[in-house]
């Protein structure tokens, strides 16, 4: 597994990221016992960045984590850096809320992920969306502290807009700015991602299978549960999600030439974007099982030549995708426009 560092001041990691999220929440039921052997998997190959959320399923995620690293090996449990997003504000019956950035609230949700992950430090903290009634200074400045104590080794950010990304900067060391980037996802490209370049902040793409859409998996006829957030989201609706299911089959036919599966060429394509860069691009991949990280890893050994990513951005241009990636209400905390 080759490796890459997040930023100028960041960790070192694994070329790929694994999103847990979906071990817990938000996309239909999770067997537990496969969620951990996942996570085992992933760190026998070689992966080592695992990411997570204290608000994913209200802390089961987080919980989830730290029995899986408990039940690793030594050597494999020693290797592994976390990822956490804090803020999100949640009630019992799973309702969202608004995010709290404030200094005290800053210290208190670490407080939390450090009993439930059972860890001495949490390799990298953001906060999921910026607080738009705190200055981010101060929350960044927050994590600043907890970095001087020990308690945290680096600064993230999420979804941060380019005025906040540069602020946070001038507060502390930023390591990596976690933001959704896939093939049919790349309004990055416009104005965060030259500006995280200029400050020598990495990129920890999250998305970059479009939450299945474009894993070559989904199907028109797939039923979701009530609790999917694809249940929702615009993407996944009615004419959209046609529309969006014939980008994935003309994507199909250039995996299918190059003897790989769609969701590898997906994969590839985000880590072909910072191959020119310094390998800025660490992508997430959010397998809830053995056989999906399997593929995921796969993805690895595909290269991608001057054709092939001629020819995915004609099957698949930038703005293709129908539909937001979120709903309207939720839109207004992101840091770019869709």
């Amino acid at each position: 597994m080759h490796t890459r560092t997040l930023g100028s001041t960041g960790p070192q990691v694994s070329a790929l990221g694994l999103g847990c999220m979906g071990m817990s929440a938000l996309y239909g039921e999770a067997d537990r016992a496969e969620s951990i052997a996942t996570v085992h998997a992933a760190l026998d190959a070689g992966v080592t960045l695992l990411d997570t959320g204290d608000f994913y399923a209200m802390g089961h995620n987080e919980m989830l984590i730290g029995e899986a690293l408990r039940t690793a090996p030594a050597e494999l449990r020693e290797k592994a850096l976390t990822s956490v997003k804090f803020g999100a504000l949640r009630d019992p019956d799973g309702g969202w809320n608004a995010y709290d950035g404030r200094p005290a609230a800053v210290k208190n949700f670490a407080a939390y992920s450090l009993q439930r992950l059972g860890v001495d430090h949490i390799d990298v903290y953001r906060i999921a969306r910026v607080d738009p009634d705190v200055p981010i200074e101060e929350t960044v400045g927050a994590i600043a502290e907890l970095v001087e104590k020990g308690h945290v080794r680096h600064i993230g950010l999420s979804e941060a807009s380019v005025a906040d990304i540069r602020r946070a900067a001038a507060t502390a060391p930023i390591s990596d700015l976690q933001i959704e980037y896939a093939i049919i996802t790349r309004d990055i490209e416009r104005e965060i991602l030259p500006t995280t370049r200029e400050l020598g902040i990495s990129i920890t793409a999250y998305g970059v299978l479009s939450r299945g859409l474009i894993s070559g998996h989904f199907t028109r006829d797939r039923q979701l549960g009530a609790g999917d957030f694809r249940a929702f989201s615009p993407r996944f609706q009615g004419d959209n999600l046609q529309h969006n299911l014939d980008l994935v089959e003309a994507l199909r036919k250039i995996a299918d030439e190059k003897g790989v599966t769609v969701a590898q060429i997906a994969i590839a394509w985000v880590l072909s974007r910072g191959s020119q860069h310094n390998n800025d691009i660490v992508p997430l991949v959010g397998a809830r099982t053995r056989e999906r990280l399997a593929e995921s890893l796969g993805a690895l050994d595909v290269t991608l030549d001057a054709a092939d990513l001629v020819a995915i951005e004609e099957a698949v241009p930038a703005d293709a995708a129908a539909g937001t990636r979120y709903p309207a209400a939720q839109m207004s905390h992101l840091g770019t426009e869709h």
